[in-house]
């Protein structure tokens, strides 16, 4: 009986009419309450007139305090209804997301499971060349990372909201952080090309290294993995200006869509074209990049010409001056950014 709210053939159950009525119902009412009361009240004004009546006995002073309280808790009954609709809504659009993430999640833990299966199946039951046994040794490490992978993302997002991530936050050099990182992970890109451009060898700001190296981590995971180019690349540029700082990630990759850009930030969220590309996901990386900003008090935008044109995510920092990120702020803002 639960699902009959979304047959399509019971219409008069749907929230949206049930919801157009109440409000028509309730205006109509209050419409009328007027109407009326304005109506009898001019009727009244012409018995007063006609037989010389005192007109406090017919009107007491009370009577449009009562209509103004009436008029009021109607209007608060039709601002309740319309946040009750706005949040029905927005429970059933976070119930979508969540049904689309658990499918594609679970695919994405089948599919490099069942792969893994098949390849150690084939060294079981077969006599395998040295070199037969590198290559499908190699499809299976890309399994394994994948794997790998979309478990981390469930679990760096567990870790962030429930605040299990430590809150020390250090001063440090972000163009030195930057660089160590690529170097650091250049294994994992060792078929793309990473740059580091800075007009200054020194960004010093208060950050929290674990956090700060997972954005860093889904910023360039996500360039190389939707991208069609022989040769993936990624330049991340420092930008200082007057008042801030804005590190740019640019890449070659496949693009965003203009319809795109303001949703790719939301949890669960996947491109409508990311499967078409053959690219799978948990739909959480981009929705980490997002929250992480927050929680150091910057912001982080992506813009893109649209296909084939590759997309750039810049971070926006404040100046280095105003940078005065402490640790022990570092979960209040936690819990403003983590958000279903």
């Amino acid at each position: 009986m639960t699902f009959q709210i979304y047959n399509p053939t019971r219409w008069y159950l749907h929230p949206v009419f049930i919801f157009a009525c109440s409000i028509i119902s309730l205006a109509t009412a209050l419409i009328l309450t007027i109407y009326w009361y304005m109506d009898i009240t001019a009727a009244l004004e012409v018995i007063i007139k006609k037989f010389h009546i005192d007109p406090g006995q017919i009107f007491p002073s009370r009577t449009g305090m009562t209509i103004l309280v009436l008029t009021l808790l109607i209007t608060v009954v039709l601002a309740g209804i319309f946040l009750a609709f706005i949040y029905y809504q927005r429970t059933v659009r976070l119930f979508r997301l969540q049904h689309n993430f658990i499918y594609n999640f679970t695919h994405e833990l089948k599919t490099p499971v069942t792969s893994l299966k098949i390849y150690l199946e084939s060294f079981l039951r077969h006599s395998l060349s040295v070199e037969e046994i590198r290559k499908y040794s190699r499809f299976m490490l890309d399994d394994v990372t994948r794997l790998t992978e979309n478990i981390n993302s469930i679990l760096n997002l567990a870790r962030i909201e429930s605040r299990t991530f430590g809150a020390e936050s250090t001063r440090e050099n972000l163009v030195d952080l930057v660089q160590g990182f690529c170097d650091r992970n250049r294994s994992l890109f060792h078929n793309s090309k990473i740059t580091v451009e800075s007009p200054s060898p020194v960004f010093i700001y208060s950050v929290n290294i674990l956090l700060f190296e997972m954005l860093l981590m889904n910023l360039v995971s996500n360039a190389v993995k939707y991208n069609s180019s022989d040769i993936p690349a990624v330049r991340i540029v420092f930008r200082p200006r007057k008042q801030r700082l804005m590190i740019d990630f640019v890449d070659n990759g496949i693009g965003i869509e203009q319809a795109e850009i303001k949703k790719i930030f939301r949890k669960f969220y996947q491109a409508s074209d990311s499967e078409s590309k053959g690219v799978k996901g948990s739909g959480l990386g981009l929705y980490l990049v997002f929250s992480i900003a927050r929680i150091h008090g910057w912001k982080v935008a992506a813009r893109s010409r649209g296909k084939g044109f590759g997309a750039v995510f810049t971070l926006y920092l404040p100046g280095q001056g105003a940078d005065n990120l402490k640790g022990r702020n570092l979960w209040k803002m936690i819990k403003k950014s983590v958000s279903w």
